[in-house]
């Protein structure tokens, strides 16, 4: 099968051949029918963040399932799936609680053989490392079942690919790990495709301020879509003056999707005096930022780690889908472009320019 492989951190895949593994265990075969292009593949790709090469990234999976594994219990053929990055035990403490996203125990879906992979290349049987536990960009995948959620099939697959990283982790930071509260006023830095769900999960917990805050001006009317109050070109004007006109206390919640120390020491700025600031972006290894020691102990601003909007993948995703089909959640405006694998490069060089949401691989 066609697959875009990951040989090298120079920021680029090679569409090889490789070839897959019969489903063993509680392992899932789903043919892909779509992909999105995230931006923490691209960060992968360009920096050595301890991911074994050659791999297959890929994580905004949806597709249907072709086989299942004789322990599987949730799923069947012909069902239609999203897949996560997210990766349970389901036992553990954490899990146990609900918290699936800080499971003590994610190897537990990975296969215990020596190399633990379920992809080999064809060539040379060199096993391929399975990026994230779905390597979803390829022609099929196969999964643990706890990675994988089913969801309506009136939903469309490239809509429902996003489901799986930038909607839950957006929207997910908003609802989940802030607990917004109606009135709340909300700072979100970045509006790419987890900025834009970032700010439908505010507006959808009814916050009365959403200011996005961005350098590219023709991103404004796309964020005003999703619910943004208030837009700030931050290339053009200050964007903390600008947001103490509107906000003259700062902020109640400030979310960091770019994952850059000057964004992230912008967001505590941001936020009122008791305020947090979420740093959901993916920072790159050994990378730091300056925290004023002021603003914690003073101002008693909070900062917050957020993985993945701190979701359970079973109930939030559905969620989300049955949101969607009941028209209350955008997701149709987050799709750029659907391409084809062999586009992937050129998709990624157009979403490291800021240009677009989500382009979504449909064809290989």
């Amino acid at each position: 099968m066609k697959a875009a492989v990951l040989n090298a951190n120079e920021g680029r895949f090679d569409v090889e051949d490789v070839r897959i593994d019969i489903p063993k265990g509680r392992e899932v075969l789903v043919d892909v029918k779509a992909c999105g292009l995230c931006h923490s593949d691209l960060h992968l790709a360009e920096a050595n963040y301890g991911v074994p090469l050659p791999a297959v990234l890929g994580h905004e999976l949806a597709g249907v399932v072709r086989e299942v594994g004789p322990d599987v219990r949730e799923l069947k053929v012909g069902d239609h799936v999203v897949g996560s990055l997210v990766q349970f035990c389901g036992h553990c403490v954490s899990c146990l609680s609900g918290r699936t996203y800080q499971c003590e125990h994610p190897e537990e879906t990975m296969r215990a053989t020596s190399d633990g992979q379920r992809l080999t290349r064809m060539s040379d049987d060199k096993p391929v490392y399975t990026g994230w536990g779905t390597a979803a960009f390829a022609e099929q995948a196969l999964v643990h079942e706890n990675q994988l959620v089913k969801i309506p099939e009136a939903v469309p697959f490239p809509q429902a690919s996003i489901l799986g990283c930038g909607v839950i982790t957006g929207a997910g930071a908003a609802i989940n790990s802030a607990d917004l509260k109606t009135g709340d006023t909300v700072v979100v830095i970045g509006v790419g495709g987890v900025g834009l769900n970032a700010i439908a999960g505010a507006k959808l917990a009814g916050a009365s301020h959403i200011i996005a805050i961005d350098n590219q001006p023709a991103k404004e009317e796309l964020a005003r879509k999703f619910g943004a109050t208030d837009f700030v070109n931050s290339g053009e004007r200050d964007a903390v003056a600008v947001v103490k006109e509107i906000l003259p206390r700062g902020a109640d919640h400030a979310f960091e999707v770019i994952g850059l120390p000057v964004t992230t020491e912008l967001a505590v700025q941001l936020v009122r005096p008791g305020g947090t600031a979420y740093l959901v972006g993916l920072h790159r290894p050994g990378q730091t930022f300056p925290v004023a020691g002021l603003d914690v102990i003073v101002r008693q601003v909070e900062v917050k780690g957020v993985f993945m909007g701190s979701s359970n993948i079973k109930h939030d995703i559905p969620m989300y889908a049955d949101l969607y089909l009941q028209g209350r959640f955008n997701l149709d405006d987050l799709i750029s472009r659907e391409v084809n694998i062999s586009e992937i490069n050129e998709a990624y060089e157009d979403l490291k320019h800021g240009a677009i949401a989500r382009s979504v691989i449909t064809s290989f």
